[in-house]
């Protein structure tokens, strides 16, 4: 796969290819970042190698129905939780087939959300052996919510995959 111009292009190659280096699949399921996750990463020639889909999960009903996220959880925490994102990447990962699940879940803002603060993110990555969750406090409006976002699920899924 070609190397491309953005960082955010950069993560996306340097994930597919270390997954296709390992004979590995992706799949991701997606809240706050709308779909721009999976958008980056078919951006790279030769996604379809590794990337299986993604679901994305806007409203938090869907996160239940769609990728298997404990409707209890939901109830009690809101979509904005260290678990559900877990969840969200393990219940992709199982549905699509894919060797790997990423997940993003939080808030873009610019108002609060199930009483979390615009910029509270959670990114997750889960792979048979487990998931892992990172919690992120992003500064700046929705695009720039969204893009790191972005960029911080695919830089777990990185160390995730070269671990």
């Amino acid at each position: 796969m070609s190397a491309e111009e953005s960082e955010d292009g950069a993560l996306a190659v340097a994930l597919l290819d270390t997954l296709l280096d390992r004979g590995r699949t992706l799949a991701v399921a997606e809240s706050l970042t709308g779909g721009l996750v999976a958008a980056t990463l078919v951006d790279v020639p030769g996604a379809s190698r590794v990337l299986r889909g993604g679901i994305v999960a806007y409203a938090t009903d869907l996160k239940a129905a769609l990728l298997g996220v404990d409707p209890a959880l939901l109830a009690v925490h809101g979509a904005v939780h260290p678990e559900v994102a877990a969840q969200m990447a393990r219940g992709v990962r199982e549905r699509l087939g894919a060797d790997v699940g990423l997940a993003t879940t939080g808030v873009a803002g610019p108002d609060p959300q199930d009483g979390r603060a615009a910029g509270t993110v959670f990114v997750a990555v889960s792979t048979s052996d487990g998931e892992q969750v990172r919690q992120l406090a992003i500064e700046g409006g929705r695009a720039e919510v969204r893009a790191a976002s972005r960029d911080a699920v695919l830089a777990l899924g990185i160390d995730v995959a070269q671990g």
